[in-house]
């Protein structure tokens, strides 16, 4: 008799827990899916390359409807399909059209939220997050007919939207509440480099700025932002892109031990040892999750203990940055900044737009930033995650693996 494994959320953590499941124990579990989208499993991180037209809707889809089938795997996809309840007594879940489904074990996978930033006019129509599908397709159509796109947060995400939506014919304005794009994984040269590419593409940049409102047309819909400093932009299109925050209401009204995130073990389970949990709705040693690899990590651990090996532990390493706009190429990780005993080695070429920076510590990389070249960034990557000893290398260290080869 098979085991009852239920899903709680279509999105990429949770179903790579489940290939990863399928690929270690293919007969262990009868699978239930439930998603609040009407889609398949799709790549979340590929709707950049939808909305600047690079990509459609299909070409991202991971998982179609067939798949599941062919796996034998229930999915209930849909607004209504939204799990709403977590009955631990009973172990079953209910969604919020009625379906019910008992569990044995329960992988929960529900994401994260956008932040909204609660300002007047932050519910007013024409403001939207960059999230799914849905906020993509509304994009698309805005350009269609409107002409003002305002993104808020200098971000990956948000510098993502700009670009696409530029690309797609509108007058578009970052706004950044720091001199910095991407200030959490660029210095100050790099960003610099970054925000001179994009303005030259067509991106308009209000930084050091300070949201205050959005004006409502008469009839609720945005026309204009206001700003701290009295500018007013206006504004057809509100993107907000300042973060997301773990979604783990649905854990917490089940009395699963929550604080910033669902707060799982090195092997990803709960404090109920029948629940699991995975991806961006997670809290693990105190950190919380944005970036694929970690969720992809994430995935293979839980599916090593739901499958019965239970071997594997999971460690939080540092994520490298990239930016999905093509011709743009910039990669960081770890500590870019460094401190007192620290070592900067540096390397620009202002001409080529090429800038590379890595931090030395007791002979060791411990952080990188590149940008304009960035062949080398695994390599450097690997380094800074193996611990190795760079003394006899550091001469040449900033010109890359060619050099030790």
């Amino acid at each position: 008799m098979k085991q009852q494994l239920v899903v709680i959320g279509n999105g990429m953590a949770g179903m790579k827990a489940v290939e990863e499941l399928l690929s270690a124990a293919p007969d262990k579990f009868e699978i239930t899916v439930f998603g609040a989208e009407p889609y398949g499993n799709y790549n979340r991180i590929m709707l950049s390359p939808v909305l600047c037209g690079e990509k459609s809707i299909d070409d991202i889809i991971i998982n179609d409807r067939q798949w599941y089938e062919d796996n034998h795997i229930t999915l209930h996809a849909g607004p209504d399909k939204a799990v709403v309840e977590i009955d631990r007594t009973s172990k079953r879940v209910i969604a919020k059209d009625g379906t019910e489904c008992h569990y044995d074990k329960l992988l929960i996978a529900t994401g994260s939220n956008p932040f909204i930033l609660p300002i007047p006019g932050h519910d007013l129509d024409g403001v939207i997050a960059f999230r799914d599908i849905f906020d993509v397709n509304k994009m698309l159509s805005y350009s269609e007919s409107k002409r003002h796109a305002v993104v808020l947060g200098g971000g990956l995400l948000g510098l993502e939207a700009a670009n696409g939506l530029v690309q797609r014919g509108m007058d578009v304005t970052v706004i950044h509440s720091n001199e910095i794009l991407l200030n959490r994984q660029l210095d100050d040269t790099a960003g610099h480099l970054l925000q001179l590419e994009l303005e030259k593409r067509g991106v308009k940049f209000k930084m050091s700025a300070k949201t205050t409102a959005l004006i409502d047309n008469g009839e609720g819909h945005v026309c204009a932002a206001q700003f701290a400093d009295g500018v007013e932009l206006p504004c057809d299109l509100f993107v907000m892109a300042i973060g997301v925050r773990p979604n783990y209401k649905l854990a917490e009204a089940a009395g699963i031990h929550c604080e910033r995130g669902i707060v799982v073990s090195d092997t990803l389970q709960t404090f109920d040892p029948s629940i699991y949990a995975v991806g961006e709705c997670i809290q693990h040693r105190g950190d919380t999750f944005g970036l694929v690899a970690p969720l992809f990590e994430q995935a293979k651990v839980c599916a090593n203990h739901l499958s019965g090996h239970g071997m594997a532990e999971y460690k939080t390493l540092p994520s490298a940055t990239k930016l999905k706009v093509t011709g743009i190429n910039l990669f960081s990780i770890g500590d870019f900044i460094g401190d007192e005993d620290s070592e900067i080695i540096k390397f620009s070429d202002p001409s080529a737009q090429v800038y590379k920076k890595i931090v030395v510590k007791n002979n060791g990389i411990i952080g990188v930033v590149l940008y304009g070249d960035t062949k080398d960034g695994a390599w450097y990557q690997s380094l800074l995650e193996q611990r190795t000893n760079i003394e006899t290398m550091r001469e040449y260290l900033i010109f890359g693996q060619a050099y030790f080869q």
